[in-house]
């Protein structure tokens, strides 16, 4: 072995990816939402109407899983579906005004976060940061792809 767990790359994005998702976690509880109906609300409010199958993609969830989700939305109204104008048997989310609100109080506690993360670096290293998480984004999914490819046996 050449490094040490403690200095194993991966796991340092795993423990920072963990500390977000508590930290998220944390503040949405207060507002009654998951990490997935949180950024379900986000979709929404950033790009208009979506379907399950959209949305599931975009929050990484299974087409089963949205399902669910949207209908423990829809329950607390949060979102109401309708047919699609194109596909009868597609249902289309939209956020309701319950919705929208329920989001942007959220929002103002969840951005506390980046601002704090923000201001832990100068400008050049904040820069510098994004870009080798990007970097890192791309080798990661990368990876993933070749591992999940056909294998030859």
């Amino acid at each position: 072995m050449e490094a040490s767990v403690g200095d194993d790359l991966c796991a340092r994005i795993r423990r920072s990816e963990q500390a977000l998702m508590a930290h998220h976690e944390a503040v949405l509880r207060t507002y009654g939402l998951t990490m997935t109906q949180y950024t379900v609300l986000l979709f929404l409010s950033g790009q208009g109407d979506l379907s399950g199958a959209q949305l599931a993609r975009r929050c990484g969830v299974t087409q089963q899983s949205m399902s669910s989700v949207l209908t423990n939305m829809e329950s607390k109204e949060l979102i109401r579906r309708e047919a699609s104008p194109v596909h009868a048997k597609v249902q289309i989310a939209t956020l309701t005004d319950k919705g929208r609100a329920v989001l942007e109080r959220a929002y103002q506690e969840v951005i506390v976060l980046e601002r704090a993360l923000t201001d832990a670096f100068t400008p050049s290293e904040h820069t510098a940061l994004c870009e080798l998480l990007e970097r890192a984004t791309t080798v990661l999914v990368q990876q993933t792809r070749q591992a999940t490819g056909p294998s030859i046996a």
